[in-house]
């Protein structure tokens, strides 16, 4: 390609697939991304028995994720790289291998260092879904489906998170942490399993260049990084990311503190913001390839779905609707930022360079581990401080600041076409 800015766009679509086809990729590609989020939480449910058994405090605990989020966050830039270059398929078998081999180690865990190496695992493993599950949606999935294909990926994500707590504090309930940890090995085996059973539907074509000298190829490897719109993509995930990563870790301890709200009822907002997210993208699916029949850019879905979620969180920060009310508001801000999902995406495939696909998911969706690092630094400070309304207008402000990176992508997708 002459630059990377004329490159902009993938493939053009070619004849729809079958339907049969197209869902089986999209139905494997749901799973296998089901589980990058089952890791997510492979060991958070489980931490107030860490404390009690090997002796932890909060901060103990808290670094493994820090670990995990960092790991994830550098090998998730690095490893599109890797997806251009060998293909997605052997790149997400390793993967999930090292998630089976994350829930290995953690059943045999006597301490703090083995909690640690299965973040190391766990991470290491996460990093490269993304990249994987893009490269296979946008080559093997046709054109008018791929709203319904990033719809059903976002809602199997959501359904991971949702899944594990379930599945770990279940089986510890039952029988004990080790036990649970076996459990989720054997998880892990059943969809490698399946997926290499399947591996037909998950080959992705690596596009083959000439042999260039070696300076030259690693500087055309890194064109990308010069277009300003991957820039702006990525400062859209972190910061939509930083929103989310509020709610999923203080929205119960702000309920508690302002309306005396008991621990279940709290938790179970956040599992009902994250369920409402799910039916958002399975709606959003529908709004998305709505919008690409009628011409309606997905930046403008993305941007109204961000700015209704600002300003429900901002509402929600005043304290107006009272305990219950808050509860229900927040789950409806979980329901329209789902159904802003699939256009997100939509509007990434459309700032990707032709044969970047892994380079460019890997580089912007690396945004998602940055704000999962960052947000709980900058608004624990707020929450030290008792400042709990201020952390929930914060999270609205940052939301809002989301919906203008995406606008800001769109412009920037236009000007290159």
């Amino acid at each position: 390609m002459t630059s990377a800015a004329a490159a902009l766009g993938t493939l053009p679509p070619a004849n729809p697939a079958p339907l049969k086809q197209d869902a089986a990729v999209i139905g494997l590609v749901g799973l296998a991304h089901g589980t990058s989020h089952f890791s997510h939480m492979l060991l958070a449910p489980l931490f107030p028995v860490f404390i009690r058994d090997f002796g932890l405090g909060f901060a103990d605990v808290g670094l493994l994720m820090t670990v995990f989020f960092v790991i994830s966050g550098i090998g998730q830039a690095a490893s599109g790289f890797l997806v251009d270059r060998v293909g997605a398929r052997p790149v997400l078998f390793a993967a999930i291998t090292c998630f089976l081999a994350a829930s290995l180690v953690a059943s045999q865990a006597t301490g703090y260092w083995g909690l640690m190496a299965v973040a190391v695992l766990a991470g290491i493993g996460n990093a490269p879904f993304h990249p994987c599950d893009f490269t296979i949606l946008n080559q093997r999935v046709s054109n008018e489906r791929l709203g319904h294909a990033f719809s059903v990926h976002g809602v199997t994500g959501s359904l991971g998170w949702a899944l594990a707590p379930v599945f770990l504090v279940g089986i510890t309930t039952m029988s004990d942490w080790r036990t649970a940890y076996y459990s989720a090995a054997l998880l892990y085996l059943g969809v490698l399993a399946l997926l290499w059973w399947q591996r037909d539907k998950l080959l992705t074509q690596v596009v083959v260049r000439a042999a260039p000298t070696p300076g030259a190829a690693k500087a055309r490897d890194l064109d990308f990084l010069k277009l300003p719109v991957v820039w702006w993509c990525f400062a859209f995930f972190l910061l939509s990311t930083m929103t989310l990563a509020v709610v999923q870790s203080f929205v119960p301890s702000i309920l508690q503190a302002v309306y005396g709200t008991s621990m279940e009822a709290a938790t179970f907002t956040v599992s009902a913001y994250m369920l409402c997210s799910a039916a958002g993208m399975f709606v959003g699916g529908f709004v998305a390839v709505y919008g690409q029949r009628r011409q309606i850019s997905s930046d403008t879905v993305l941007a109204w779905g961000m700015g209704l979620g600002a300003l429900l969180m901002l509402l929600c920060a005043t304290g107006w609707f009272g305990e219950v009310g808050t509860m229900v508001v927040l789950a409806i801000t979980g329901f329209a930022l789902g159904v802003a999902g699939p256009s997100r995406d939509l509007l990434i495939k459309r700032a990707t360079p032709k044969g970047a696909t892994g380079r460019v998911y890997g580089t912007v969706y690396s945004g998602l581990d940055v704000g999962f690092a960052l947000s709980p630094l900058v608004f624990g400070v707020l929450m030290d401080h008792g400042w709990y309304a201020a952390t929930l207008a914060g999270g609205a402000v940052v939301l809002a600041l989301s919906a203008y990176a995406a606008l800001g992508v769109g412009k920037r997708v236009e000007a290159t076409r």
